[in-house]
């Protein structure tokens, strides 16, 4: 009965831990990879050591304890003191299905991907890094320089753009961008002040309209020729350009600079139709505001806020729902409860309350619940008082709800963002292994010692010592002199795309001042 008990038992070695169980507990849950281990000619498929009579896996032995354990008492539960992704892999490994996890400890395991999408968020904006060189060719060497150099300076120039913390030069750029971002939203308020503005009476009938003083027209001017400079730079150099038109940041780059040109275009024009879409552009001169966004670009907290508005859309649905609710209550309450002990020859009550009707009452309770009282309005009944304090008193509690998970949000979001920028990058020094006994990958074509991944099949083919050569001489003069020719030509075609743009403007607003 021992001897037949024995053979019923099963050894299996993680990481240098022996475990010891039945074969008829391995069984429980079939087509797993532990279960693999108690049918007939386990020993070929896996790696058994005859020896010892065990089974060895080079895997986390740890979070092994909680799997063997899954196949004795049937619950799956996630260790508190290892890293999501890592049980996540272990569980694809043995093959069970993570929807196992127990639901105590579905929030715990659920917590990486939550912070893995926040940290993709937070991504590097200069994208991908170039690739790893490739071996130089004797032949198509004008070729490889023209790759080479677009492939050396698109991202150093998009980051320059896109990244105020890739370089030194780049913090330059965002400081310009920065400055001009302010200098323009002040220039928009100050266009409303009555010291900058001049009004312009015509025909019989007094018409007024407001123009700006010539002076901050041109400082605006000066401030979109910068906008269209950067805008041009980053869409000529960014790495995906589908992305870049759907990225809402762009868009409004786009939307607050093209108002400007048209006005410029049709401020010279007198026909009826040129004159309407003027005023229409004045009207919509508000777009212009929406520059103050772009200041998420250059601080963090910004897009911290961003990102946890996103995150707590629920939470602030929940509460406009609350809200919403208690506003309809409280109105009809008001409404009635100011009738209480009223003149009755006031019909309307327009002598002894202002709160004639339940719409006029919605204002009220809005003020009331969000604690703001205006004063406006208030109850004159002891019975109106009474439901003007229960309705601050559920505004206060109905704000406070959703408020902690808000916080939260933002809490966890900065600090991911700080640990974001913190974060060194990585270097790929790793040596890629072949797949291990037992696992999915073993005894594929691609998996032996000489596969392409393994350390030994890495052999490259002989060079040619000529076109080494050939290359080594050409890589420090001509290389490199096409290099920044190709930079300083770039640069050169883009500010003469600008100065051209600028010239036409100045034209036009000297014919438009004459």
């Amino acid at each position: 009965m021992g001897w037949q008990a024995e053979r019923d038992k099963v050894v299996i070695n993680v990481g240098g831990v022996r475990h010891e169980t039945y074969r008829s507990t391995l069984q429980t849950l079939p087509g797993t990879r532990l279960a693999g281990l108690a049918e007939p000619g386990a020993a070929a498929r896996f790696d058994y050591d005859a020896g010892n009579g065990e089974f060895f896996f080079d895997r986390h032995p740890a979070v092994f304890a909680y799997v063997l354990n899954y196949y004795r008492t049937g619950k799956l539960h996630c260790p508190a003191d290892v890293c999501g992704p890592l049980f996540e892999e272990e569980l694809a490994f043995w093959g069970i299905d993570e929807t196992d996890v127990e639901a105590c400890c579905w929030m715990n395991y659920r917590q990486h991907r939550d912070a893995e999408e926040a940290l993709d968020s937070f991504e590097s904006p200069e994208g991908p890094g170039p690739p790893e060189p490739a071996e130089p060719k004797r032949l198509c060497l004008e070729e490889g320089r023209q790759a080479s150099w677009w492939r050396r300076w698109r991202p150093k120039l998009w980051a320059l753009f896109e990244d105020p913390y890739s370089s030194r030069m780049a913090r330059y750029v965002a400081f310009a961008s920065l400055f001009f971002i302010l200098i323009s939203i002040t220039t928009f308020c100050l266009e409303t002040h009555e010291t900058v503005t001049t009004g312009n009476e015509t025909g019989t009938q007094v018409a007024v309209e407001v123009e700006t003083e010539p002076f901050l027209t041109y400082v605006e001017g000066l401030c979109v020729v910068w906008f269209t400079f950067e805008f041009l730079m980053r869409v000529s150099f960014c790495p995906d350009k589908r992305d870049f038109i759907k990225s809402s940041l762009n868009i409004i780059d786009f939307v607050a600079i093209l108002p400007f040109y048209l006005e410029v275009g049709l401020r010279g024009l007198s026909s009826k139709a040129a004159k309407d879409v003027l005023g229409f552009l004045r009207v919509v001169r508000f777009v212009r505001i929406l520059r103050i966004f772009k200041l998420t670009r250059h601080f963090v907290g910004l897009r911290v806020l961003g990102h946890t508005l996103r995150a707590s859309t629920n939470e602030f649905l929940l509460l406009v729902i609350f809200l919403a609710l208690g506003v309809l209550i409280f109105a009809t309450m008001i409404y009635y409860a100011e009738r209480i002990g009223a003149d009755p020859d006031d019909v309307t009550g327009s002598r002894h309350t202002y709160f004639k009707n339940i719409p006029i009452g919605f204002w009220w309770a809005v003020v009331t619940m969000t604690t703001l009282g205006y004063g406006d309005m208030y109850p004159m009944t002891w019975s109106g008082m009474l439901v003007g304090a229960l309705c601050a008193l559920a505004g206060v509690l109905t704000i406070a709800m959703p408020v902690p998970v808000i916080v939260n949000n933002f809490r966890m979001y900065y600090s991911l963002a700080m640990a974001k920028q913190k974060l060194p990058k990585k270097k790929n020094k790793h040596i890629p292994r072949p797949p291990q006994p037992g696992s999915p990958g073993y005894g594929s074509p691609g998996s032996g010692p000489n596969a392409p991944g393994s350390p030994r099949g890495a052999r490259r083919p002989p060079a040619c010592p000529l076109a080494q050569e050939e290359v080594v001489e050409i890589k420090p003069g001509v290389g490199l002199g096409v290099g920044f020719g190709g930079v300083w030509g770039g640069f050169g075609g883009v500010w003469g795309g600008v100065g051209g743009v600028g010239g036409v403007w100045w034209g036009l607003g000297w014919v438009w001042g004459c």
